[in-house]
């Protein structure tokens, strides 16, 4: 079958499948390259889901106190920001690549989100994360 770039045989899926020859994200990527570089792509799907996971428990620590002054509201406000747009980001590639139809990566996607809830709601993502938390936002590193 050709497709917009030339001659590609590309077989696009509209249900789920199960299979190490599929193409998330990137055009031929991980494709027929074997099954450690469809591994390698089911681990990045869970990472991305778990940092976005994490993220969310980030943009609270940065969240500014009531008593702080305009400044700190300010560049609070632009740190947070930031890092909602990288949430979001990654939250968007996991999406597109959950929508590649393969079973494989829908199961790493569930999984790298649940890991990163478990993680960053036990505490077991470091205890300036989880001190954060507890302190309102306060990681000790004095005022923004």
């Amino acid at each position: 079958m050709e497709g917009p770039m030339g001659n590609h045989d590309s077989t696009t899926h509209g249900a789920f499948f199960w299979s190490k020859h599929a193409e998330i994200l990137f055009t031929g990527w991980p494709g027929s390259r074997g099954l450690a570089v469809y591994l390698l792509a089911l681990f990045l799907v869970a990472a991305a889901a778990a940092a976005a996971e994490f993220l969310a428990s980030f943009i609270r620590i940065l969240s500014p106190r009531p008593t702080a002054g305009p400044g700190q509201r300010f560049l609070a406000g632009i740190a947070g920001a930031a890092v909602h747009a990288l949430r979001m980001g990654l939250l968007y590639l996991v999406m597109l690549a959950v929508m590649s139809f393969n079973v494989g990566v829908l199961i790493a996607a569930v999984a790298g989100h649940a890991l990163g809830f478990m993680v960053q709601g036990s505490g077991l993502g470091g205890r300036w994360l989880s001190d954060g938390l507890a302190n309102g936002g306060d990681l000790g590193y004095g005022k923004l």
